[in-house]
């Protein structure tokens, strides 16, 4: 009998079970998988209380990718944002090797955030959500970390390609991407750079990735952190409410409860404010291209002709509230 290799593997919720027991020193545990897809997320309950083992995939991450999310969720929590944070094993270790039959694999043990997500929050509280974010920048301004930066290469070339190399360049949507690209390129190499503070983004902050409270906000899933504008994370979380929020009174009401509560804690500069609506399409041009990069692991449940097209009616629609005109790109 032919043994195949394997692409991606589920590892057994038991076993990690008693993986976590040996590695974490808990009396007892028990794992129940939560979701696969760019990472394996398992619920790991014991004794003392809850946590979120996650198994990044195969060659996903680095070793110092990782020690470097790490580093950034100390440096924040200690610095008084509440965050999902790692937890040490016995030894003092928070990276675990894992020897899955695709090859090695990593694991980190994260604290369980209180609470649960709500896409239906309220304007107020998208208001703290904004104060959470400006606290969390004045602490990640000027912090670099030891991973990607997300700059015109990575976010808008690579990821065309990424995209391109999947969905081909012949069909009226890719010729949409590729203007939209080009009109995000001219408007990166012409901004005021001097304007744009940099530091650690967390690049995914939206309802999906933090948990509410009561008026507590924990935010958690930083693994796509790096170095970048910081308007980028403003930008997107915009971007998303504009798409939860169906109701243009609504997302309104939580876009400017949002600002108020950003501007509050942290001043945007003018330029900032000009760059949101690129910024945002800069961040979702280049989770297309994840999501194209990452087909057999992860998005070939959704990735097809028609998420795209549904991908570029949001496009269209963002432009449109932002006073850009889809159907006329000016591309120079």
């Amino acid at each position: 009998m032919t043994q195949f290799p394997v692409t991606e593997s589920t590892l057994s919720a038991k076993h990690l079970a008693l993986f976590i027991v040996g590695r974490y020193g808990f009396e007892n545990a028990t794992c129940k998988l939560l979701r696969t897809g760019m990472n394996h997320l398992y619920l790991v309950t014991t004794g003392a209380g809850q946590y979120v083992f996650r198994v990044y995939t195969v060659n996903w991450r680095t070793r110092l990718d990782i020690a470097e999310e790490l580093r950034l969720l100390d440096h924040v929590k200690t610095n008084g944002v509440s965050v999902s944070y790692p937890i040490a094993d016995v030894n003092g270790s928070y990276v675990q090797e894992l020897e899955a039959p695709e090859g090695l694999r990593y694991g980190v043990l994260f604290s369980f955030a209180p609470g649960k997500k709500d896409p239906r929050f309220s304007a107020e509280v998208s208001r703290l959500i904004g104060i959470t974010m400006a606290r969390l920048h004045n602490i990640t301004e000027g912090f670099q970390l030891q991973r990607v930066t997300y700059n015109e290469e990575i976010l808008l070339d690579r990821s065309f390609e990424m995209t391109s190399d999947f969905f081909g360049t012949g069909s009226t949507e890719m010729k949409f991407v590729k203007d939209v690209t080009e009109l995000l390129r001219s408007e990166y190499r012409n901004a005021d750079v001097t304007r744009l503070p940099d530091g650690a983004v967390h690049l995914d902050i939206w309802f999906d990735n933090m948990h509410l409270n009561g008026n507590d906000i924990t935010l958690f899933d930083f693994d796509f952190c790096g170095n970048g504008r910081l308007v980028h994370d403003v930008a997107y979380f915009i971007y998303q409410l504009c798409f939860t929020n169906p109701v243009e009174a609504d997302y309104i009401a939580k876009r400017d409860a949002f600002l108020e509560g950003y501007t509050s804690v942290r001043q945007l500069t003018a330029e900032e404010i000009r760059m949101i609506p690129y910024a945002a399409l800069g961040v979702i041009v280049f989770f297309l291209g994840i999501q194209c990069n990452r087909f057999d692991t992860w998005s070939n449940i959704f990735l097809n002709e028609d998420h795209l097209k549904r991908f570029i009616m949001t496009m269209k629609k963002w432009m449109t509230v932002n006073g850009l005109d889809p159907d006329q790109l000016l591309v120079s």
